[in-house]
């Protein structure tokens, strides 16, 4: 269904799309584990765009591109400057002549839309300052493995910046049918049309989206508990103002304590033990935390193999 496809944005998915998604990650990761080779790419080349570094996100996709038999070239903002000298489009069009597919972490969510447009490879965005949707299909494939197969009812509740992580939330959530309330600062929401769309795509699977401001709200009866650092990369500048701004809206085990029993808490990472959550929330979950972050690499395989095949 994803051969040659752009991932973007879940929104973009069908439901059977992102359950494929799942379904390959969970299957290459058994392989793995097993020490199955799977070369589905072999010969393929993975160009990574870099204009925001990353330990995470260029580990999971070189060593994923390799475990696929394929190879990953780095291309940091020194290779290559988006939109800076050579236009978007042309060095879209020239990498395409090059490689089997890109991949983009950057700033401008307008550059990788730009970069999908005049590229006749697939392009997959590893994050952008409006969205992030491979670390939410990596944590959706997290719920799976600790809450079951069958996401549908769900409560899941996200506390902090409505940020790229909270923005792809609403999307990750409307289209797995997981009820999802975000609790952040006033003038700190997600962003309006993000919001506008997932509601439309919730529709079709029942999820019910909130924002509110009370942290204690969203975190009720929770199953899945999630959070990310208050200060994004490029917003350093405003780290003193958030950093007040953003008091109470931290994990720790008084909000914990809120949630279903059984819960599980989520961090992308990197943290900051004592801001957005807590030394002791985050040690007390650590196992699912690190699943979650080598579940980077299982569901990035699956983006790449998915939509860079034959």
């Amino acid at each position: 269904m994803l051969k040659g496809k752009d991932l973007l944005t879940i929104h973009d998915l069908s439901q059977e799309e992102l359950a494929e998604i799942l379904e390959t990650a969970a299957r290459l990761k058994m392989e793995q584990k097993a020490g199955i080779p799977h070369p589905i790419l072999k010969g393929k080349t993975l160009a990574m765009i870099f204009e925001k570094s990353s330990t995470r996100t260029r580990v999971s996709f070189e060593t994923g591109i390799f475990q696929l038999g394929g190879q990953g070239l780095f291309l940091s903002t020194r290779d290559i400057q988006l939109g800076r000298g050579e236009p978007v489009k042309d060095t879209a069009r020239v990498l395409s002549r090059y490689v089997d597919g890109i991949m983009i972490r950057t700033f401008a969510h307008s550059e990788v839309e730009e970069f999908a447009e005049y590229a006749s490879v697939p392009v997959i965005n590893a994050l952008t300052d409006l969205l992030h949707p491979c670390q939410v299909l990596t944590d959706l494939l997290t719920m799976q493995e600790y809450k079951g197969k069958n996401l549908k009812g769900l409560h899941f509740a996200y506390i902090g910046d409505g940020n790229n992580m909270a923005n792809s939330y609403l999307y990750g959530c409307a289209k797995a049918g997981i009820h999802c309330t975000i609790a952040c600062p006033k003038g700190y929401e997600p962003d309006a049309q993000v919001l506008a769309n997932a509601l439309e795509d919730a529709k079709a699977t029942g999820a019910e989206l909130r924002i509110v401001e009370d942290p204690a709200e969203a975190a009720k009866d929770a199953d899945v508990l999630a959070t990310d650092t208050w200060t994004s990369m490029g917003e350093e500048a405003e780290k003193e103002v958030r950093e007040k701004v953003f008091q109470g809206y931290q994990i720790n085990k008084d909000l914990l304590a809120l949630a279903d029993r059984k819960a599980i808490v989520l961090h992308c990472l990197p943290a900051y033990r004592g801001k957005e959550i807590t030394e002791d929330v985050l040690e007390g979950y650590a196992d699912v935390i690190f699943d979650e972050a080598e579940n980077r690499l299982h569901t990035q395989k699956a983006v790449m193999a998915l939509t860079m095949c034959d």
